[in-house]
């Protein structure tokens, strides 16, 4: 997709990529009734949840590894991701 392409291009070296530590589900919020841990514009801190990564029945709570504001959430929630798959985009 040549978009997706684009749109990826226009960040710069400063962004910081969070991906995944596992292949799993990834989910957005802890239940499909709760508010999502992080949306694009949020400003998140180090050490917060970001995400959930379910493998193998176990919920595995993905945590910011910097202080930044999230630009990009780059999986759907409920979709399938890869080990190394990119999850958020965040500006520090």
């Amino acid at each position: 997709d040549v978009a997706a392409a684009m749109a990826a291009a226009t960040y710069d070296e400063n962004t910081i990529i969070v991906k995944s530590p596992m292949v799993g589900t990834f989910y957005r919020s802890s239940s499909p009734d709760s508010p999502p841990y992080a949306k694009e514009g949020d400003q998140i801190e180090k050490g917060q949840v970001v995400c959930i990564v379910e493998a193998m029945k176990l919920m595995n709570e993905i945590k910011a590894e910097v202080r930044g504001k999230v630009v990009e959430i780059c999986v759907d929630n409920a979709e399938p991701v890869e080990f190394g798959q990119v999850l958020f985009r965040v500006v520090p």
